[in-house]
This record gives C-alpha cells, structure tokens and sequence, in this order.
C-alpha cells in the first residue's frame, strides 16, 4: 500500500483504449456538473500532479445527494466543492459520503466534507483502516524496516534519505478521517434514491477497493478498477513486502468479466464515462500478461527492481514517480517468484537480484 504517495496511478506502457465509446468526450468545467445517467451528475476536481484531474459523482438520494469520492484535501479543491455544493448541486443536503478506496485522491476531503456537511462517511473496513493506519504515520520518523526495502530494490544512500526526509506525506493530502464510518462490504446493496447499488469489491491497486453498479440501469461507479485510458498501479509496499497484488489485481478483473454486463456505462475516477467494459477489461489483462513476458526476457541475466523499468515501462521514470514505479516493478517480480519462475537473492550489500528459474525458462 502507498505509504504517502498521491495518488497511486500511471499511463506507463498502459494498454489502448481500442473497442470503447465515449457519450460524454467532453469533461465538465470548474464549478460545472453533468448529468450521465438519471439522477447521477459527474464533476471534475484538479490535482496539481501528471494525472491533474479526478472524477467525482453526486448520486440523487431522496432530497439530498450521496457524494462518491472526494479529490485532494488541497485549496483549490476545497474552492471546487464550494462552488458544486452551491451551483449544480443547489444547496441540497449531502446524506453520506463514500469513498471507493483510500487513496488521497479519493478520500482527502472525506473528513472535511463529513464533518462540514454532517454526513457520514461509507467505506469498505481494510480501507478505511489502512487510510487511518497511514494517516498515523503523519510526522513519525521513518521505519528502518522500509529503508531495508528500498535498498533491497536498489536505491542509492541518496535516493533513501530523501525517501526520509519525504515520509508522512500521506496525511499532508488528506484531512483528518472521521472517527467513525458505515461499513459495505461485496455484495451489499446500497439504498440510494430507492435504488439499489451492488457493491462489487476489487483488488490489487488497494487492497479492497468498492465499484458500486445500478444493475437495473446499467451504470457503474468504477473508481481506479476500470479506467478507460490508463492502467492504475499495483504496487508492493515496504508495510507487506512478500505480498502478490498483481495476482490480486489480475484475479479481480477476471472476476469482472464474469460480473460486469458488456453494455454498462462505466464512470471512471479519471478519463471519460465509457462503454466497452469487457474490451477494457481484456486489454487491462493483455498488458500485464505483455509486461511480464518482457520482465521474463530481461532477467535472463541477474536485475534489480530498478533495472526492470524499461522492461514496464514506456516512458523515462522520474523522481515524482520514483517509488511508484518501483512498487509496480516489485508487483510483477513478486507475481513471478510467488508462481516459482524467478529467484531472488539478497547480497552482502543487502541488494535483491532477481533471476528467471529453470521452471520460468521453460514456461
């Protein structure tokens, strides 16, 4: 999970976008809403990041709105909200808020919008306390144990004391979490405007992330499961370094494809509303499968974690992404030792150095 980084997607060597419509190209502006299916309005919030934008929903309940995911806990943000609440959204009162997953991006006004609001805040459990355990790292120092992770991964001395000096960065984009929450869990069905949503869980990018699907009309509120346009990123973090969530990830969107009638139309947490599902979902699985037989090819001789971006990657990898891209380099490797195709060795220098088995060679 992301000890502090926001938020926890990339576009690198994403797969195409090949066998989707789109019915709303156009994204709505500041202070702006656009209704995309009955009684569910779409809204944009900026983020001063690469991925600058997030989508956020209000869903018609009763006299009021359900709000679904939050943005960043950052001013302009907070100025968005100001003007949707008293615009498009026209006062309403706001009856709960839910959060997909706990991503800054997605939860970083939750406390402030639940506590400003009165409304309380829906969430899947792991999230909501992964979001607080994270939260509580805000102002420690940082936990050797991660240094040993980052090294093992082949981080220079450098790159580690700025890892440091950065740690706890998580509750700097998210504002204080309410102290209680109203747990959903898969398969619940939530009651909003007398409607039922099916809540589909997912994981692999965190660790139990939420869609939520109006079956009798087709419309599904995907968060980071299902984006049109990029592939969100499945990292290992330093908190569950042996942890497989490619395979998680992977498994997931099989399970979708089995859940998931071709013909929904799909609200993403970023990029456009779009139909297509099934195609999506394919080519989400092609592109891992395509990266891991590249990864494969590459560690015919000994690489660090480091060493592989080329290999997952189409573009450069820079500082801002750093520990991203290592996290997303160390899911594919895990992916591959946890199935006996590859094998790690740490060396005096405390480095990992992965290599393909006699099983990976032949497979």
């Amino acid at each position: 999970m992301a000890d502090g980084v926001a938020p926890a997607e990339n576009d690198a060597r994403a797969p195409g976008a090949r066998g989707l419509t789109y019915p709303h190209p156009v994204p709505p502006g500041f202070g702006e809403a656009i209704e995309v299916a009955p009684g569910v309005l779409w809204m944009r919030l900026s983020m001063p990041i690469a991925l600058n934008h997030i989508n956020v929903y209000a869903v018609e309940d009763g006299e009021g709105w359900a709000l679904v995911d939050t943005g960043l806990n950052i001013p302009d943000s907070r100025e968005r909200w100001d003007a949707l609440l008293a615009g498009p959204l026209a006062g309403r009162p706001v009856t709960r808020v839910i959060c997909t997953h706990m991503h800054p991006d997605h939860i970083g006004l939750a406390g402030w919008l639940c506590e400003r609001l009165t409304a309380p805040l829906v969430m899947t459990r792991v999230e909501y306390v992964t979001a607080r355990m994270l939260l509580a790292d805000t102002g420690q120092p940082a936990p050797e144990a991660a240094a040993v992770y980052y090294r093992a991964a082949g981080w220079d001395e450098a790159q580690i004391e700025s890892w440091r000096r950065d740690y706890g960065q998580f509750g700097r984009a998210v504002s204080p979490m309410p102290s209680g929450y109203v747990r959903m869990r898969d398969g619940d069905r939530l009651s909003i405007g007398a409607r039922d949503w099916r809540v589909v869980v997912g994981e692999g990018h965190s660790p139990e992330h939420a869609c939520l699907w109006r079956e009798d009309d087709g419309v599904v509120l995907g968060g980071d499961q299902i984006l049109p346009r990029i592939s969100s990123n499945v990292s290992v973090w330093p908190t569950e370094p042996d942890a497989d969530p490619l395979g998680d990830w992977l498994d997931s969107l099989e399970r979708m494809k089995t859940v998931f009638p071709d013909e929904v139309l799909v609200l993403p947490s970023h990029g456009e509303p779009f139909h297509g599902v099934q195609a999506r979902l394919d080519a989400l699985i092609r592109g891992h499968e395509v990266s891991l037989r590249r990864l494969e090819k590459a560690l015919r001789q000994p690489r660090r974690a480091v060493d592989v971006f080329g290999a997952l990657f189409a573009r450069p990898v820079g500082a801002g992404v750093y520990g991203m891209a290592t996290g997303e380099s160390l899911a594919h490797l895990n992916y591959l030792l946890h199935r006996g195709r590859v094998r790690r060795i740490r060396d005096a220098d405390g480095v990992d150095w992965w290599t393909m088995t006699e099983r990976g060679e032949t497979a």
